[in-house]
């Protein structure tokens, strides 16, 4: 025989199981007269939950289960981890549980080929450990990097975002693309693109931070101040007003500013951040290297930025670490190097 109360399906009482209300937390503690002993299912806890003297007591918890990705766990001890290098999706199908996220937008292009073109901006950088991780899709994007081009054409990286309804997305802004010769066109991304020398030097520009002018930020429909800061400023470039050789500057690391270029020297790329994410450091976000011609050109920063080109193309950032693109040192038609790719990390205890 079956009993049932209310609805007769919430809660029951048959030969083979036994149901019980469901509420939010909000209604739980709503309820007027509990007494110890009452037990209810918490939608928001997905648990069952008994009340003692006053306390709510989780019980049994819903099993947590994800998929997405490249999943590991074995990578890092205790942990899965759930890495997207390509556009997807984040599906969790049950449970609750707080996890850890990485998300790093496509490096910035290094610029077209002149005596000193600037490098790169590494793609915005952004990372937590308090990422609550319930039922539903997560769409997850990756941002390409900025496409190196001839006559001014190298582009910004493109964003990388973890969005689902209900949530705060976040997003990591595409690196800003170096400035060309002795322009100062260069673009503010998650981390800035480089400045330029040539018959007069030109400022890099700077990444998003909370001290980014509005007017740099109005193309990317934003309002100052931004509060998360994405990257380094990029370097300003080196003119020759003085007949030494101009360099292009280094574009703005995931952490730390880009290289100012110098009489010969075209500027380092910004240095990267390193993170643990995946149970090993491995170190992303690195600004691409400036040009310089004749001269050196610029190192690429550390975490997958490009060298600058020394009479020479840049070399391009490294996929998957957002690292920006060197500048161009091939005069007159030398494209400048594309950035790198993003990528996307979601990691959460598997206990």
């Amino acid at each position: 025989m079956s009993i049932f109360v209310g609805t007769g399906t919430s809660i029951f009482m048959t030969p083979t199981s036994v149901g019980v209300g469901s509420t939010t937390t909000a209604g739980r503690n709503a309820g007027i007269g509990t007494e110890n002993g009452f037990l209810i299912y918490n939608t928001d806890t997905q648990q069952l939950e008994v009340f003692n003297d006053g306390l709510w007591i989780g019980g049994l918890t819903t099993p947590f289960s994800a998929t997405g990705g490249t999943e590991s766990t074995v990578s890092r001890s205790g942990y899965k981890v759930h890495t997207f290098t390509s556009p997807g999706s984040f599906t969790v199908t049950s449970g609750v549980k707080t996890g850890e996220y990485l998300v790093i937008a496509g490096g910035g292009a290094g610029q077209y080929g002149g005596a000193s073109s600037g490098g790169g901006g590494a793609g915005g950088y952004r990372t937590g450990t308090s990422f609550p991780l319930t039922p539903g899709t997560y769409t997850i994007q990756i941002g390409a990097g900025g496409v190196g081009g001839g006559s001014n054409a190298s582009t910004s990286g493109n964003p990388s975002f973890i969005t689902k309804t209900g949530i705060t997305s976040i997003t990591s802004f595409g690196g800003g693309v170096g400035a060309q010769n002795f322009n100062s066109n260069n673009e503010v991304g998650g981390s800035g693109g480089g400045g330029s020398g040539g018959h007069g030097p030109s400022a890099g520009k700077p990444g998003i931070n909370p001290s980014t002018p509005q007017s740099d930020l109005t193309p990317f429909g934003l309002t100052a101040p931004y509060p998360i800061n994405q990257g380094g400023n990029g370097g300003d470039g080196f003119g020759n007003s003085d007949g030494s050789p101009p360099s292009g500057a280094g574009g703005g690391g995931a952490g730390g500013n880009g290289g100012n270029g110098a009489a010969g020297n075209g500027g380092a790329g910004g240095a990267g951040n390193a993170s643990s994410i995946t149970g090993t450091s491995v170190t992303r976000g690195g600004g691409g290297g400036g040009a310089s011609r004749p001269g050196t050109g610029g190192a690429g920063g550390s975490g997958g930025g490009g060298a600058g080109g020394s009479s020479a193309l840049g070399t391009a950032g490294t996929a998957n670490t957002g690292g920006g693109g060197g500048g161009s040192g091939r005069f007159p038609d030398g494209p400048g190097a594309s950035g790198g790719s993003g990528i996307v990390i979601i990691a959460y205890p598997t206990t």
